[in-house]
């Protein structure tokens, strides 16, 4: 119970500024980069015309996000598939890592989930200001009246809240039960349930609906 708000840090001097880090998070983040660099030399190292496990899963995750990427933004290119496709594979991972004993999330800490949301934002309103041009981009905020324009500016906002907060909290919030149920029962019988509970299924879903409302934005942005 006494890890519970304990935040292990790196704290150092640079260009004269105080530098902050969390070393779990960063930690933890390398290892699911490291795991999915390593994923994809193996898949990838002999592709045959039959493939093996390795190449199977690769070859349904690419198609299975080329496809809802097309579907949602009505595009025959694939110059978003690499960006929706990352962040998935990016959040499942994180959220799938406190199953192994000694890992945790990395998407249990705010400013993970904060800072690819704020990518996604700003990608999603590059993407309506090159498709739609900056006036009519600009327009769509006083719709339908000029009034209107800052409580769509706060409703946009508000989206990128909405997104990160969703998946931080529901993470963050399925660790602390299973580290209070854990030492209520000191291990026994309900954590290996709530590990598979909260790792497998809610991090899976979580990190699905984090990238399908991503991608939702952008298509708004592009429409």
């Amino acid at each position: 119970m006494e890890n519970i708000g304990f935040v292990p840090r790196w704290i150092f001097d640079l260009a004269g500024f105080h530098v902050v880090l969390n070393k779990e998070t960063l930690i933890m983040t390398w290892i699911v980069m490291a795991f999915w660099i390593l994923f994809a030399l193996i898949a990838t190292k002999q592709t045959k015309l039959v493939p093996n496990p390795l190449q199977s899963t690769a070859e349904v995750l690419i198609a299975t996000w080329d496809d809802l990427v097309k579907d949602s933004l009505g595009l025959t290119d694939r110059k978003y598939f690499a960006f929706i496709c990352t962040i998935f594979l990016m959040f499942w991972v994180s959220n799938l890592l406190g199953i192994i004993p000694f890992l945790s999330e990395p998407t249990k800490d705010i400013n993970t989930t904060l800072s690819l949301g704020v990518v996604g934002f700003i990608v999603a309103h590059y993407s309506g200001i090159k498709f739609k041009g900056l006036k009519q981009y600009l327009k769509e905020y006083c719709e339908p009246i000029f009034f209107m324009m800052p409580l769509n500016l706060i409703g946009e906002l508000a989206k990128v809240v909405s997104i990160s907060f969703r998946l931080f909290g529901n993470i963050m919030g399925g660790s602390i039960i299973i580290l209070v149920v854990s030492y209520l029962v000191y291990s026994l019988v309900l954590p290996p349930f709530l590990y598979g509970f909260f790792g497998l299924f809610v991090g899976t879903i979580q990190a699905f609906v984090f990238t399908m409302l991503s991608l939702v934005y952008i298509a708004v942005q592009i429409r």
